[in-house]
């Protein structure tokens, strides 16, 4: 699995996640209790994976839907 948006915004964590969806990319959400652990306070990130496989589809469809300058790359 891989990367591919980190982000403390929640509006954009759900669009991008609903992006995938439509898409027919299975993501999965980390880091989402630890965020809310540190009270909102935006000190841990969540990350938007995917599987290795299907990154460079989920690029494109992020992409597509402007969300290009999110997009994580290590």
């Amino acid at each position: 699995m891989t990367p591919i948006i980190k982000t403390v915004n929640p509006v954009t964590l759900s669009f991008a996640q609903a992006v995938l969806k439509e898409a027919t990319i299975e993501c999965f959400v980390l880091d989402q209790h630890a965020s809310l652990i540190d009270g909102s306070i935006g000190a841990v990130p969540r990350r938007l994976m995917v599987i290795d496989e299907d990154r460079e589809a989920a690029i494109r469809a992020l992409d597509l839907a402007g969300l290009g300058d999110e997009i994580y790359s290590p």
